[in-house]
């Protein structure tokens, strides 16, 4: 039985690849007949790598029935993206005035302008130090903030990290049902902040829809330990205690990165570089 059901997995996955790039050609045998070739093969490209194969992947994964990895973030195409390798516990204005302490800016909101913006200086090589980051998923939503360090003057190298807030009464349990709830916490509450801190290192495409986004340095423990070690240099937190982040759901992680699945784990408070002085 679990050899039938494997092998109509797999034609329905094979189905699902000769739909594509039938779907493909026959766009770009209709924008040919339309417009030049040079704009046809961008229109075609643009229709493939942001609706047709994000589609045929989301139905590829139901048919699948994959279930994600929690160390992990997801894409908005359903793949395991960032590890998740750090969690900050603090109000929201802490965190912001830490990372602030930090040389860190905030990212701008993921927009047609800001993304527009984006765009054009990653294309000119042009500084854009609060740049927007794409969204990725965890605890069923978009991250709630995110923070950046650019790397000289370009818009393609940066440190970032994305965090999404959890009520501290979640914590208590660290399971699946940590990480499958989507609860938020109460506005300025104090709240662990999941993290998930990566180094942009210049221009990729994805491995399976093609789409244009950041290369990324693999090793993200070492982006991990530089986060916390920027945080803990500027006083913003203390002692920083390591926990792995558990692997409940049974898969592999996707994108090639290097990690020891730890996540570091700090306290945020506003008043903790004046208490350390001596």
């Amino acid at each position: 039985m679990r050899f039938l059901i494997r092998t109509l997995q797999r034609l329905a996955i094979f189905g699902l690849g000769v739909l594509s790039v039938w779907l493909i050609v026959d766009v770009f045998d209709w924008v040919d007949h339309e417009l030049p070739s040079i704009l046809a093969l961008s229109v075609t490209y643009a229709l493939a790598a942001y609706v047709i194969l994000p589609y045929v992947v989301r139905m590829g994964l139901k048919v699948l029935q994959h279930r994600h990895v929690p160390r992990y973030t997801i894409t908005g195409d359903g793949l395991p993206g960032d590890p998740v390798n750090l969690a900050l516990i603090g109000t929201l204005d802490e965190l912001r005035e830490g990372f602030a302490k930090a040389g860190w800016q905030k990212a701008d909101p993921l927009s047609l302008s800001s993304a527009w913006r984006m765009a054009k200086t990653f294309v000119l090589n042009q500084p854009y130090p609060t740049a927007p980051f794409s969204t990725l998923f965890l605890f069923g939503r978009g991250q709630d903030i995110g923070f950046q360090k650019a790397i000289g003057d370009s818009p393609r190298k940066r440190h970032h990290v994305r965090f999404w807030a959890k009520p501290l009464a979640d914590t208590e349990k660290v399971d699946d049902y940590f990480w499958l709830n989507t609860d938020r916490p109460e506005e300025n509450a104090r709240a662990l902040w999941v993290g998930a801190g990566t180094k942009d290192t210049g221009l990729s495409l994805t491995w399976l829809t093609f789409q244009m986004t950041h290369a990324t340095d693999s090793d993200t423990n070492a982006e991990r330990n530089y986060v916390m070690t920027a945080l803990k240099d500027s006083g913003v937190i203390g002692v920083v205690d390591m926990y792995e982040a558990g692997d409940r759901l049974g898969a592999g992680p996707v994108n090639h990165y290097v990690t020891d699945g730890a996540v570091a784990v700090a306290e945020l408070s506003e008043d903790r570089k004046e208490t350390q002085a001596p």
